[in-house]
């Protein structure tokens, strides 16, 4: 039969089952069938009161409900750990407990949770701290979750960076993941590149060949003075408004550097989740909807999962004081509802 083919169709046949092929044998690796279920998605909790008991602070239980219902399927749980540990690195119960509770209410609302250990602060300017303080996290909360909600995927730091060399951090991160097989050896894990503007940082981090269960996971702010225009925390941009984004030029550079990205995942056969990308909220309301359109678009071209920063707060998506969506970003990122 193939040889009554015309010369021009059998390659394009042969090219699409290799595609296909390609495409299933990812598919059928733990981490990629992760990716898939996490899809779209938001970043909680990083600023909350929740986590020294209190509710409603600003983050509402009432929440999650609406995150689903937007259409939104998991949650980057932003948790900074190491202020409730004892001097033995010890864990406290309340704020344990009320790390089940959200983990409870993702699972119950059809979100994957995400937990990002989020202390960049701290490992970024004090390794020895941030190892011990690590160490400890992971060790008390593989253990803890063994065996509960498979659909829990672990972070293992949010952004290493600073001091943390590339060589650093891969010789000290494999002992992280060390300690969840450990415990957890089908728990999907997310492991970041070291955060920095230059796309190509992706190459430097080295993965173990055999251990396919794992995400990789970048940010994407570029350029910073356009997404933190007037943020008062940060000194070189708080004075600065009006900014504009979204011509061609803007766009080619944004496309180019998540293509670099792309490149390399495909190249390893690792998934990729966009773990923060955002606009400060003093921005031109314009731009910044183009902004997070075009961001939000490629990622999901390429077949990421993406996760906006964040709910609440400064780039905040969800108005507090009304419960309310903001409905220019919300469409922005997810489209027009029907």
């Amino acid at each position: 039969m193939t040889d009554m083919l015309p010369g021009r169709v059998l390659p394009c046949i042969c090219a699409l089952l290799m595609c296909w092929t390609h495409a299933c044998a990812l598919a059928a690796e733990p981490a990629f069938a992760t990716l898939e279920k996490m899809g779209r998605g938001v970043n909680i909790l990083g600023y909350d009161g929740i986590w020294e008991g209190g509710r409603d602070a600003p983050f509402k239980p009432k929440y999650f409900g609406m995150i689903q219902d937007a259409g939104f399927r998991h949650v980057r749980i932003n948790l900074y750990a190491f202020r409730f540990m004892d001097a033995r690195n010890v864990l406290s119960a309340q704020m344990l407990e009320s790390l089940d509770w959200v983990i409870e209410q993702s699972v119950r609302h059809g979100l994957v949770p995400v937990l990002d250990e989020h202390d960049f602060e701290i490992c970024q300017t004090d390794r020895p701290t941030c190892e011990a303080k690590l160490t400890a996290f992971w060790t008390q909360i593989s253990a803890r979750y063994a065996g509960r909600h498979p659909q829990l995927v672990f972070e293992l730091l949010n952004e290493p960076g600073g001091s943390m060399t590339a060589e650093w951090w891969n010789d000290f991160y494999p002992r992280l993941l060390a300690i969840v097989r450990a415990s957890s050896p089908a728990r999907t894990v997310i492991i970041s590149a070291l955060n920095t503007e230059n796309p190509y940082e992706v190459h430097r981090l080295l993965l173990p060949e055999t251990d396919r269960n794992i995400i990789v996971t970048v940010h994407y702010y570029k350029p910073m003075r356009f997404t933190h225009q007037g943020a008062p925390w940060a000194e070189e941009f708080r004075g600065k408004a009006g900014m504009d984004w979204g011509s061609p030029t803007d766009e080619q550079q944004v496309a180019q550097d998540l293509s670099i990205i792309n490149a390399w995942a495909r190249a390893m056969r690792r998934p990729i989740y966009l773990g923060e990308f955002g606009v400060y909220d003093a921005a031109p309301p314009a731009a910044r909807t183009r902004y997070l359109s075009f961001i939000a678009r490629t990622a999901g071209s390429h077949g990421w999962s993406w996760a906006y920063w964040q709910l609440t707060h400064d780039f905040n998506l969800i108005d507090t004081s009304a419960d309310k969506w903001k409905l220019e970003i919300l469409q922005a990122l997810l489209g027009p509802r029907s």
